[in-house]
């Protein structure tokens, strides 16, 4: 690649976007970064991102209005620039080490669509377990496990008091579990 003189009428020719001027800055300044990147990064795709970055970063910076002061520096303007992308890098690996390509990726827990399958399962046989259920059985389980009920409120609301409230929910849940159990044991696999 030839070297040219980076005067004020290269800077020109390249703020304005002249596509030879642009070619040869490309093909010019991105084998020097290539030739500096690859001391310090064995990452292909780094280099390649940095590289880029770089020379996107000078053109966005020329083409604002002022640019730059002094066009015969264009190129130490394009090694500072360089060397402040490379050190956004290291930043971004050592906030976000890469992990180790040979390690398989991690499994996704978000979505589990398995155990949403077995949740509505489940609740389809509470249902069905708890419509089996006597009718003062139902009341109270759903009173209590599913509306979360004060205790006060369903003693009021079934007539009786805390210590019989409590009979009477052992022996619900008692009914409940006997039900839920024999029902799983007669489901096919």
């Amino acid at each position: 690649m030839e070297r040219r003189e980076f005067d004020s009428e290269y800077v020109n020719l390249l703020t304005n976007g002249d596509p030879a001027v642009e070619q040869h800055f490309s093909a010019y300044f991105g084998a020097l970064l290539n030739l500096k990147l690859r001391r310090r990064f064995r990452s292909h795709e780094d280099i390649e991102d940095i590289r880029q970055d770089t020379l996107l970063r000078v053109l966005q910076t020329l083409r604002k209005k002022g640019g730059i002061d002094h066009p015969e520096r264009l190129g130490a303007f394009v090694n500072a620039v360089c060397n402040n992308v490379m050190l956004e890098k290291f930043r971004d690996h050592a906030r976000h080490p890469d992990a180790d390509p040979d390690l398989p990726e991690p499994v996704d827990r978000a979505i589990d669509l398995h155990g949403d399958l077995v949740a509505e399962e489940r609740k389809r046989h509470v249902r069905k377990v708890l419509d089996e259920l006597p009718e003062q059985d139902q009341r109270l389980l759903r009173l209590v496990f599913f509306e979360e009920a004060h205790r006060d409120e369903v003693c009021r609301s079934m007539n009786v008091d805390r210590e019989y409230l409590r009979v009477l929910l052992y022996r619900a849940r008692m009914r409940f579990k006997a039900l839920a159990t024999r029902s799983a044991a007669l489901a096919p696999e």
